[in-house]
């Protein structure tokens, strides 16, 4: 059930899924099911995004390297702070932000699973009724 959405200057398709597949190997290796882990990329035209009344453009930072981006992360309630800490850290990561990245917002959003619906076998199910997959080493 968690979504991300990136936004961000143009990322090339095999970055986006790198990001991607990072992001779901890392979900899932707490728990989540693969499938239901959405990864969403929408790009930031120049001149459409400004921190403290500069363009992000303007902004110094390394070539080649993340210059921006802003992430929405849909999540339980149910996860706590160090989870959502370290989703923000791998994010981070999987987008490759450096120390000189100008500008990086990553804003959690917490929706109940009893809100989210998923197709499953044709129909529409709530995503609290799907059976939890087991973290890593646990058995059901």
């Amino acid at each position: 059930m968690p979504t991300i959405q990136i936004n961000t200057s143009a990322l090339p398709v095999p970055k986006r899924r790198a990001v991607a597949v990072r992001l779901t190997r890392w979900l899932s290796a707490r728990g989540v099911r693969p499938a239901h882990v959405v990864v969403r990329f929408a790009e930031d035209p120049p001149g459409t995004v400004f921190t403290g009344g500069m363009p992000v453009e303007a902004l110094p930072h390394d070539p080649g390297a993340l210059r921006h981006a802003s992430v929405v992360c849909c999540v339980s309630p149910e996860r706590d702070a160090h989870f959502r800490l370290e989703l923000a850290d791998e994010i981070a990561q999987a987008l490759g932000m450096t120390e000189r990245t100008p500008f990086l917002h990553i804003d959690f959003r917490t929706t109940a699973p009893s809100d989210v619906y998923l197709a499953i076998g044709g129909r529409m199910t709530r995503a609290d009724e799907v059976a939890p997959v087991p973290h890593r080493g646990e058995t059901t």
